[in-house]
C-alpha cells in the first residue's frame, strides 16, 4: 500500500502537480499546536489542511466553544446544564488523551468534587 502512493506521489511530481504550492520550499509551522505530540503534529496537519480534524481536536474546540457558552450564559439551569455537557466532554477528551481527568480545568465541578470527598 506504501508503495502505491509513494509511486502516485512521485507520478504528481513529475507531472509538476505540486508546483507553486504555497510554501513551497519553507519548512512547515507546526507551531499551532502545541497540545499535539511533535511526532503527530505533521499529520494533523496534513489532516488540518485537507478539511479534516482528529476527533481529539475537534473535541478540544467544541470544549473550548463550550466553555465560551458558558460564559455567556445567564440562567443558572442552562448553565448547569452546560457545565455537565462540558464535563462529559472533558472526560472523552482525557480518555481520548489517555491521561487523569484535570479537575482544575473546570472550577465549578472541582469545587463540588472535593466538596463531597472531604465530607
Amino acid at each position: 500500500m506504501a508503495a502505491i502512493a509513494e509511486r502516485k506521489i512521485l507520478e504528481a511530481i513529475e507531472r509538476g502537480e505540486f508546483d507553486g504550492l504555497p510554501g513551497k520550499g519553507k519548512p512547515l509551522d507546526l507551531s499551532d499546536e502545541p497540545m499535539v505530540p511533535a511526532e503527530l503534529r505533521i499529520a494533523y496537519k496534513v489532516l488540518k489542511n485537507a478539511g479534516y480534524l482528529p476527533p481529539e481536536l475537534e473535541l478540544r474546540n467544541e470544549i473550548v466553544r463550550l466553555k465560551d457558552l458558558i460564559d455567556a450564559v445567564r440562567d443558572e439551569g442552562e448553565k448547569r446544564a452546560r457545565i455537565k455537557e462540558l464535563n462529559v466532554k472533558l472526560l472523552r477528551f482525557n480518555l481520548l488523551k489517555k491521561r487523569p481527568v484535570n479537575l482544575e480545568s473546570v472550577p465549578e465541578y472541582r469545587d463540588r468534587v472535593v466538596d463531597k470527598l472531604t465530607r
